[in-house]
């Protein structure tokens, strides 16, 4: 059993970090609170900035960002071209969807028969070809300090769109207001290179995203670790935290409510210890008929645990794409890693959210934005791969107040380059903003009172 030091032993103010972070089930092996060192965290914030009268303004109560890891080949998912040289237009053959008029790849036959439903935009540009400082630019709509290099996580680095939410909407709610799944993706890369644009930067390691290292297709998913080896030992009878926490909830919340240890640390119990945190993320209580519709892979429980989430409550939700041998940077054997181990998971967990969340009636509160860093080249390699290729890419988007069957822009007949409408990674930003309800325009200080503007970028309204 887990042992708590009382007043009769010990005085709160002594107790050392690193006995809270074990108590509390925080770390690296499972769910991470996100900065419990400062009492501050969950202090109420001002409004948003002004109101709108553009359409689509605070449409969306939730969103959830399908951040596809190692950018997927938009000529062969969104964007195909059956009309170029073979050495462009690759093996993939497109196919009809329910919008009259546009097509997509022949491996996506459950999300064409979404098309309705969804945005696509297929003129997304920018300049950064290397994975670390493109994914920055994606995931917060500010290009990296350092662009064109391979830098890791950074303190000065722009924050994260969960991170920002976290920092806007503080409150006494439970959860947090950002969550990010499957790791994320970038935490079990090569030599343990820590990417940057999935944190909080600037804003301070406390508005870091929740992040939930486990895999939620394992059957032993917990998000609730139980601590090191040795700790584990002291459990009675090798119980889970959550039946030590469960057992002792009385006492926690008494210590809780006297004031007895920080409020910080009382958060982190409540959390680990609050019924409606446990059921959020109890994947178990979802029917198995369900749980496999959106499919047995990490993306895919991931997907239906952001359901739950925003359900729930939370704000913004990262599912990552998890690194391992299946993932989309496909520099070589680009056809085959698609056609057998990355669109028949995608494509099944993708349409299975789409689905479940109208059945549930979310999905015109909730914004889908499914995403990668960048695109990839036209021209297939001598390793029957694509290369990296900033220059053009495919986003798509439903939900939100998104009007769906519509494309928004164009690329050229090699989907090289943005012929029409060209979008960029602060547009998409400033329309996530917008969808929320949150000024784009809107300024927040870093630590030093320096101002910062969210993102420079316009909604697309056109979109709504």
């Amino acid at each position: 059993m887990f042992s708590l030091r009382t007043p009769e032993n010990s005085h709160a103010s002594t107790r050392s970090r690193r006995e809270w972070l074990r108590v509390g089930g925080v770390g690296a092996a499972g769910l991470c609170l996100p900065g419990l060192n400062l009492p501050d965290l969950w202090a109420n914030q001002a409004g948003f900035g002004s109101t709108s009268t553009l359409p689509g303004w605070g449409r969306a109560r939730s969103c959830i960002v399908c951040f596809l890891f190692g950018a997927p080949a938009h000529q062969d998912l969104w964007d195909l071209k059956p009309k170029a040289p073979a050495e462009v237009r690759g093996e993939f053959n497109p196919i009809a969807t329910t919008v009259p008029g546009w097509e997509i790849g022949e491996h996506l036959p459950l999300t064409a028969a979404e098309a309705h439903h969804l945005a696509l935009i297929r003129s997304v540009q920018h300049p950064d070809n290397t994975h670390t400082v493109a994914m920055h630019y994606m995931l917060t709509g500010q290009r990296h300090a350092q662009p064109e290099t391979n830098p890791q996580n950074q303190p000065t680095d722009f924050p994260t769109f969960g991170a920002l939410m976290e920092y806007l909407r503080r409150g006494p709610e439970l959860l947090p207001r950002g969550i990010s799944l499957n790791a994320p993706a970038n935490q079990v890369s090569a030599n343990n290179h820590i990417f940057p644009g999935f944190f909080a930067g600037w804003l301070g390691s406390r508005f870091d995203p929740l992040f939930v290292a486990q895999d939620p297709s394992q059957a032993d998913f917990q998000p609730f670790p139980v601590g090191q080896p040795a700790e584990q030992a002291r459990l009675v009878a090798r119980r889970t935290l959550l039946d030590q926490v469960d057992s002792r909830r009385q006492e926690l919340e008494q210590m809780a409510s006297s004031g007895q240890f920080p409020a910080e640390y009382a958060r982190a119990f409540r959390l680990v210890s609050s019924q409606a945190a446990r059921q959020a993320f109890d994947l178990a209580a979802e029917p198995a008929g369900l749980r496999d519709r959106y499919g047995p892979s990490a993306f895919g429980q991931g997907l239906l645990l952001a359901r739950r989430l925003v359900e729930a409550g939370v704000s913004l939700v990262t599912v990552n794409w998890a690194r391992d041998d299946a993932y989309w940077d496909t520099h070589a054997n680009n056809f085959r890693d698609l056609r057998e181990k990355l669109l028949p998971p995608f494509d099944r967990a993708f349409a299975a959210l789409l689905g479940d969340l109208r059945e549930r009636g979310l999905l015109e509160e909730t914004l889908v934005i499914c995403l990668g860093e960048f695109g990839r080249t036209p021209k297939i390699n001598s390793n029957a791969g694509r290369d990296h290729w900033a220059a053009c890419n495919s986003v798509v988007l439903a939900g939100g107040g998104v009007q769906g069957g519509q494309v928004v822009g164009a690329s050229d007949r090699q989907a090289a380059f943005p012929v029409a409408d060209p979008v960029t990674p602060e547009d998409l930003a400033a329309t996530l903003y917008h969808a929320l309800g949150v000024d784009p325009g809107r300024e927040i200080l870093d630590p030093l009172g320096r101002p910062h503007r969210l993102c420079h970028g316009q909604p697309l309204t056109r979109l709504f």
